[in-house]
C-alpha cells in the first residue's frame, strides 16, 4: 500500500536525519546559544508513543515550522521557545502557540479541571478578562499553573529538526514539507496506521482532528500528501550532512 511504503520511507529519512544532527534533543536541555539553523521544520515525539510495527521506533506526534508569512523574521529557535514557555518562571503563552493550547486543553479534560475557564479565549489575557467579566490579573494567575504544566510536558518531548533556510512565505519548501508530512502521518478520515496509544494525552483533547489524527496538529490533517516531499526532505538532509545549510 502506498501510504505504508511512504511512511516507512519518511521514518527512514528521519533516522538518517537523527544521525546527522547527533540525536534527538529535548527543550529542557536546550538554549538559544546552541547551533540552531535560522529556519527549519521540527518533528516532536512523545514518551509512550511508538509506531505500530515496533516498540523500538517512536512515532511523530507533532510537525511544525515557522515564518510562513511574507517577510516574517521568526527563527526556528524563536518558535521552539514559544512552545516551551519561559524557563525562569515555567509559564508560557498558549495564545501564541497552538501546540500549547491543544496540550493544555487535553490536560484540563483529562484531569477534569474547571479552571482556568479563560483557556483559549481571546488573543491575550486582557481580551479574555473582558469576555468573561474578570480582572486581567485573575486571568493571568488562574492560567499560570496550567501554563507551567504545559511547559513541563513539551520540554520533555524529544524532537528532531530539519534545517531549511529558505525565504519566508507560504510557498516555502518548509511549508510544503510541513503540510505533506502532517497529511501522511494523519489518521484523520482514513485507515489508521501507527495509531495513538490508549494512554496518549491527545485522546483527551477537545479537537476531533487531534484525537482522530493522532497528532498535536489541527491544520492539514484532512489533506492529501504529495509524495514528492520525501525527496525534498532527503535533499535537505543530504545538504545538512555536507554542511551546506
Amino acid at each position: 500500500m502506498p501510504r505504508h511504503a511512504d511512511l516507512s520511507h519518511f521514518y527512514d529519512v528521519l533516522f538518517t536525519l537523527e544521525s546527522v544532527v547527533g540525536g534527538k534533543r529535548r527543550l529542557a536541555d536546550c538554549t538559544g546559544r546552541m547551533d540552531w539553523p535560522r529556519r527549519g521544520v521540527y518533528f516532536f515525539f512523545e514518551e509512550g508513543e511508538n509506531r505500530s510495527d515496533t516498540v523500538a521506533c517512536p512515532r511523530i506526534v507533532r510537525v511544525g515550522t515557522h515564518a510562513l508569512k511574507q517577510d516574517s523574521q521568526t527563527t526556528l529557535w524563536t518558535r521552539l521557545s514559544q512552545h516551551q514557555g519561559v524557563r525562569s518562571t515555567g509559564r508560557g503563552n498558549h495564545r501564541g502557540s497552538i501546540f500549547r493550547l491543544l496540550i493544555g486543553t487535553a490536560i484540563m479534560r483529562r484531569d477534569k479541571l474547571v479552571e482556568p475557564q479563560s483557556w483559549g479565549i481571546g488573543n491575550d489575557p486582557g481580551a479574555a478578562s473582558r469576555s468573561l467579566g474578570l480582572t486581567r490579573d485573575h486571568v493571568v494567575m488562574s492560567e499560570s499553573a496550567l501554563e507551567a504544566a504545559v511547559s513541563d510536558h513539551i520540554r520533555r518531548m524529544p524532537f528532531l529538526w530539519l534545517a531549511i533556510d529558505d525565504a519566508a512565505g507560504p510557498q516555502s519548501d518548509r511549508s510544503a514539507i510541513e503540510r505533506s508530512a502532517i497529511a501522511l502521518l494523519s489518521n484523520y478520515g482514513k485507515p489508521a496506521i501507527d495509531s495513538a496509544s490508549t494512554q496518549w494525552l491527545g485522546n483527551h483533547c477537545d479537537r476531533q482532528r487531534v484525537r482522530q489524527s493522532g497528532l498535536w496538529n489541527n491544520n492539514h490533517v484532512d489533506e492529501e500528501y504529495d509524495p514528492r516531499f520525501l525527496g525534498l526532505m532527503e535533499q535537505y538532509v543530504d545538504w545538512m550532512s555536507r554542511g551546506r545549510t
